[in-house]
């Protein structure tokens, strides 16, 4: 298909469901905007079998899309960038330690934890995924999905301590798991034994503070450009093409694109620079992020549900895919509380809110485009498939149940 015609089909799909979602069903925006979706894609495969013509042409449609591409060079990008400019920084300060501990600590363990407890359940049905595979799915489901936390803790009832601490943790972690899978997956590929590991500690060394630098840099100059001029179009193009430049840099200097964005995001946030609180265009320019982050975040559901008709098989690995959602519940728990027992003044994190931060990591599009990135392998297919598993569940069954978790933990403490 034509991209024209694929951003349309694409677009109108996302106003009809957005639609039907606040016009009947009523659930939280993009829980309502998914289920549907995923709703839908049944009813294409069911309607794939009596071949029907509008079926056929919806199939094409989510055959036409390269989801990883879309989402990690060209979406994620722009998400990224509208959360983190918009974030309280001063409320993100005093929880940074917390944060930074999560987002980087957190994710390693839960990787290692994931990848280890996979690896014995599958020797245990005899599937026979390597320990590397299974960490490599460990680092591409670890961390929580910024969209998806940001789209379903804006409906929730987090104490606003707990929501700073996973929106920001959601906002870092995605960059070190993405640098910890492309690590790991160039370690499967070379071979344990032909893999120069002083080389690729450099190489992920460059990516994180790397990505850091060049976000803090460029995020720096553009604050200052857009404090200096109260023209709209013109502080809107300079907020673009900071998310933009940092995205081609970093791909050419082989540094994180997420954490480069996220910092640039931090830099120049629409705080900082709407000092004249009777100044419209600073603060338009927030209005504006937002109703970017939600027609995108609304875009981005769509095809997740759409992304159903692509997965081989997938009614082949729902025992496999429903034992993943169980043991990465297990790993996030773990890997909240074992920093918080060793570090638990510096966090500042009691142990009540362990099971809140736990059900409150969604798991989101950016788990689903990372597995569809995998190499061609024997093990491509259970590990796509679980993903998928991993993120209905997630965003849909967390996101629904997480104000009654909070009433649960929270509540009756408080």
């Amino acid at each position: 298909m034509e991209l024209f015609v694929i951003i349309s089909l694409l677009i109108v799909l996302s106003a009809i469901y957005s639609y039907i979602n606040a016009r009947f069903i009523k659930l939280p925006g993009t829980i309502g905007v998914i289920t549907i979706a995923i709703i839908g894609s049944i009813g294409i495969i069911i309607s794939n079998k009596l071949n029907t013509d509008w079926a056929r042409r919806l199939t094409e449609l989510a055959h036409s899309i390269d989801f990883s591409r879309t989402v990690l060079n060209i979406m994620l990008g722009f998400l990224l960038f509208a959360t983190a400019f918009r974030i309280d920084k001063t409320k993100l300060k005093r929880q940074m330690w917390p944060v930074i501990t999560l987002s980087t600590v957190g994710v390693i363990l839960s990787t290692a934890i994931f990848g280890g407890l996979m690896y014995f359940v599958t020797d245990l049905l005899e599937l026979n995924v390597p320990l590397l595979y299974c960490l490599i799915f460990g680092a591409l489901i670890s961390p929580t999905d910024p969209v998806a936390v940001s789209a379903i803790i804006k409906e929730s009832k987090l104490p606003q301590k707990l929501e700073t601490i996973v929106s920001g943790e959601s906002l870092f972690n995605d960059g070190i798991g993405l640098v910890l899978f492309i690590t790991l997956l160039e370690i499967a590929e070379a071979g344990v034994n032909s893999t120069d590991f002083h080389k690729a500690f450099i190489l992920f060394t460059q990516e994180v503070f790397g990505g850091i630098a060049l976000g803090a840099f460029t995020g720096y100059i553009a604050h200052r450009l857009m404090r200096s001029i109260t023209d709209f179009q013109t502080i809107v193009l300079v907020s673009f093409a900071l998310v933009m430049g940092n995205s081609v840099i970093a791909s050419f200097w082989h540094l994180s694109i997420p954490l480069a964005v996220v910092t640039a995001g931090l830099f120049a946030g629409s705080e900082s620079i709407n000092i004249d609180k009777s100044e419209r265009s600073h603060q338009e320019l927030a209005s504006f992020w937002e109703l970017v982050d939600e027609m995108l975040n609304t875009i981005l559901f769509v095809m997740i549900g759409l992304q159903m008709i692509n997965i081989p098989a997938i009614n082949n690995y729902w025992l496999i895919g429903s034992i993943s959602v169980i043991v990465l519940l297990i790993a996030r728990w773990l890997s909240i509380m074992l920093p918080i027992t060793f570090l638990r003044r510096s966090l500042d994190v009691n142990y009540g809110s362990i099971n809140i931060l736990t059900w409150a990591g969604v798991r989101g599009g950016i788990s689903i485009a990372l597995a569809l990135t995998l190499p061609g392998s024997e093990h491509k297919g259970l590990i796509l498939s679980a993903t998928y598993f991993v993120v209905i569940f997630s965003i849909i069954v967390q996101g629904l149940t997480l104000n009654r978790v909070i009433s649960a933990w929270y509540g009756d403490k408080k």
